[in-house]
């Protein structure tokens, strides 16, 4: 058996973190028993309509007269550029931005048909898939938390490597600024209103994401709006407090978790949350055993089951 995972996602020196969460469903799936002697590629393609017909062009070249068992595309403009691939069974995960994007929607639209397999990131999203055929038969297969790189390790430790004052307090803003959904200026109020240093992860290097998510008293998600959520269970992997909206998958991987917050924002009930963190010397939660739940190998067994499901079909 032969599998091609196809993504736009490709990271750049100015996002390097960009579609990490893909080549860590890759590993997960390469590791899984199930799956022991299949091949499974990975190719990333640039971002942008530029990118994606200069991807498009490759892989027809790259791949000129071979065929895959499986042609599995990540974000819904993707699956254009994976169409000029031969494949028995096609598959399509959808992210978010692809399905409320008004630029992406459209297109993303129309390649569901063309699909096996239609999958989302979060039971959420089914609402935003179009009534019918696309929304009866999709899945949710999330990508999941590689919890290899994401474990509680020691916050002194965590800030010795990165050049940090060791006693200073600071939260974790845990996106770019430059992305409207994420909503930096909730973190930014948030901050102010405690009192308190914040970071972002905006052009970090993946290597360094779980040293600056166990260097922090407490991550933020204010988000808007979310496909999955990563960034909370990332979080949670490393037994770190955060605070977080009640999009993606949130509200059930926080659900019971003591010392963190999902809920809407309100600055007053998100301060008093975030203060005994920030006032604690070394904080911590209860959290890894919840983002077990939604690990990259639980989550890419979902889509092994998938696929396999899918050519048993054909």
């Amino acid at each position: 058996m032969r599998a091609l995972v196809v993504s736009n996602m490709r990271p750049s020196a100015a996002d390097p973190e960009r579609g990490r969460f893909v080549r860590d469903q890759v590993d997960a799936l390469r590791g899984l028993p199930s799956l022991d002697g299949v091949q499974i590629e990975l190719r990333e393609l640039a971002q942008g309509v530029g990118g994606l017909a200069r991807g498009s062009g490759a892989l027809a070249r790259r791949f000129a007269g071979e065929r895959f068992d499986v042609v599995h595309a990540h974000f819904g403009l993707t699956a254009w550029p994976a169409l000029a691939l031969r494949a028995r069974v096609r598959a399509l995960t959808l992210h978010g931005t692809d399905l409320h994007h008004p630029r992406t929607r459209l297109l993303t639209r129309m390649a569901l048909p063309l699909m096996d397999i239609v999958g989302v990131a979060s039971e959420p999203l089914l609402e935003a898939l179009p009534r019918g055929s696309a929304r009866a038969r999709a899945q949710v297969l999330p990508c999941g938390v590689d919890l290899g790189r994401f474990r509680p390790l020691p916050r002194g430790a965590a800030r010795e490597r990165l050049g940090l004052a060791p006693e200073r307090a600071f939260v974790l803003f845990a996106s770019s600024p430059q992305r409207p959904e994420k909503r930096f200026a909730r973190a930014q109020t948030l901050a102010a209103e405690v009192g308190v240093e914040l970071r972002t992860l905006g052009g970090v290097d993946p290597a360094l994401v779980p040293l600056w998510v166990n260097a922090a008293n407490a991550v933020l998600v204010p988000s808007e709006r979310e496909g999955f959520g990563l960034a909370v269970l990332e979080a949670l992997a490393c037994d770190v407090p955060v605070l977080a909206t009640p999009v993606g998958v949130h509200a059930r991987a926080l659900a019971g978790v003591d010392g963190a917050l999902c809920a809407p924002f309100e600055l007053a009930v998100w301060a008093a949350a975030l203060e005994p963190h920030v006032r604690a010397g070394d904080p911590r939660i209860a959290g890894r055993a919840h983002a077990e739940r939604f690990s990259a190998r639980l989550m890419a067994e979902r889509v092994a089951a998938a696929w396999r499901a899918a050519l048993q079909r054909r």
